[in-house]
């Protein structure tokens, strides 16, 4: 006769054992923050008045100045000059920007910024991502000593190479050609950037080297590795890189100053500054045209956040 063992009771558990804290469905662990979110819970009131005022006090450092330049704007002369000044224009005169575009002739200066900048940028990125490309995947003789050398030029104040490179400008070293008042007077000291040089190398690093050597067994040389392999992965920090170099460009004003003497060569801000000592320019159409100036930078920033970002964080390929 067989006896069947009756199935086992479960047990239900204590009511006074601590719950066990479990994961998200997904597996991901948890956030681990500055504070837990226990002592949020318990000073929920506290967390939101430093909220508020730092956000208050972080838009009055970055947004106030913004504002005052577009509000004076649009202020008449005799209104920019009253003392104590408004905040809030009395009468509003939009026609200003378009008064300081065509005196100032903002068009013809912005035309050579935004030249110098696209040149720039196809300059440098060509340099930089050769360099970093034979620094990663190349690997020459002596090319610590290179990187080092390149990085430690970053610990140099940028005013202590001023006079070196307005000499090296003024007489190229072998060719004895003067590049003042040129776009390769920018172009070329600007080329070798070494904070670009190391996050190039840094994003190359991080690409495999059997991708590379599956091309290469496939009969790709060296440059068609380069841009059939390495530069489709590495769209993102290729991305940063040039948004960098055009806004370094387009904001750069000591060096633009030093080597475009022309006044029809000038970048904006160079021309403005010039106009700026003038008597014949009110300062209201003076700040008119910083803000014409200040406007494409913005929007750079603001649509390509994200890109800067993730790509300053890209560092591994997900496979």
């Amino acid at each position: 006769m067989t006896v069947t063992a009756p199935p086992p009771t479960p047990v239900a558990p204590a009511k006074d054992a601590p719950a066990r804290k479990r994961r998200p469905a997904t597996g991901a662990p948890a956030t681990r923050t500055l504070i837990s979110a226990v002592d949020l819970d318990r000073h929920r009131v506290a967390y939101l008045v430093v909220l508020g005022l730092t956000l208050v006090v972080f838009c009055l450092v970055f947004l106030f100045p913004l504002y005052w330049m577009a509000s004076s704007a649009l202020k008449s002369p005799q209104e920019f000059a009253q003392n104590p000044p408004t905040l809030v224009p009395h009468t509003v005169h939009p026609g200003t920007y378009a008064t300081a575009w065509d005196s100032m002739r903002i068009g013809r200066y912005f035309l050579n910024t935004v030249s110098y900048a696209f040149g720039g940028w196809l300059v440098q990125l060509t340099v930089d991502v050769a360099a970093a490309y034979a620094l990663s995947k190349l690997r020459p003789m002596f090319g610590r000593v290179v990187l080092g050398a390149m990085l430690a030029s970053l610990m140099l104040p940028a005013a202590a190479l001023l006079v070196p490179a307005y000499l090296t400008v003024t007489d190229v070293p072998l060719l004895h050609v003067n590049l003042l008042n040129t776009p390769w007077a920018l172009w070329l000291p600007a080329a070798a950037n070494a904070f670009s040089i190391y996050v190039l190398k840094r994003f190359f690093d991080q690409i495999p080297d059997d991708l590379l050597d599956a091309a290469a067994i496939d009969g790709a040389g060296r440059l068609r590795v380069l841009w059939s392999v390495v530069l489709p992965l590495s769209r993102p920090v290729l991305g940063v890189v040039s948004i960098f170099a055009i806004i370094g460009t387009w904001k750069d004003f000591l060096w633009p100053l030093l080597v475009l003497q022309d006044p029809d060569s000038q970048t904006l801000s160079v021309a403005l500054s010039r106009l700026a000592g003038t008597s014949q320019v009110p300062p209201t159409q003076f700040l008119a045209g910083l803000v014409i100036a200040s406007v494409p930078m913005i929007l750079i920033f603001l649509i390509f956040q994200r890109s800067i970002i993730g790509g300053l964080s890209a560092g591994s390929l997900k496979g």
